[in-house]
């Protein structure tokens, strides 16, 4: 999806650059011309807005139930923690003990970088697999697990 967006705005910054030259128009004492390097940059502006506004992608909660169960479950299976018992993936001590509290960016981050006795996955799992991980562990801490 985002390079469909991407190739989508190449074009349109292409065609608008490449724009011949429009004749002044002329509305009584003053002149107006539009210069088509402009608009092609205004184009390309606009674009790059969308591009950063738009998210690179949608969590998948189910892929995140498979990378949890690969990655996450010798420790956390069925929401709970073999290393430190009352830090659980259960909705209260996600709120009580999580930097950030209930919410599928603190997860996130707390899966990146690790804390205290969890590993930091940041350099083993993708962005994006780390957030459909973030997104299956708050979904299934809502259901209670």
């Amino acid at each position: 999806e985002m390079l469909a967006k991407i190739s989508c705005l190449a074009l349109v910054g292409s065609a608008a650059a490449f724009t011949a030259p429009t004749m002044p128009l002329r509305s009584g004492a003053s002149t107006m011309q539009m210069s088509a390097q402009g608009n092609a940059v205004k184009v390309a502006a606009a674009g790059a807005a969308l591009l950063v506004a738009a998210p690179a992608f949608a969590a998948d909660s189910g892929a995140g139930e498979k990378i949890f169960t690969a990655n996450c479950a010798a420790c956390h299976a069925g929401g709970k923690n073999s290393v430190v018992p009352d830090h659980t993936l259960e909705k209260d001590a996600i709120e009580k003990f999580l930097t950030g509290g209930f919410n599928e960016k603190a997860v996130a981050t707390q899966v990146t970088n690790g804390k205290g006795a969890m590993p930091a996955f940041g350099g083993r799992l993708s962005d994006e697999d780390i957030a459909n991980v973030a997104a299956y562990v708050i979904e299934s801490s809502e259901e209670g697990w």
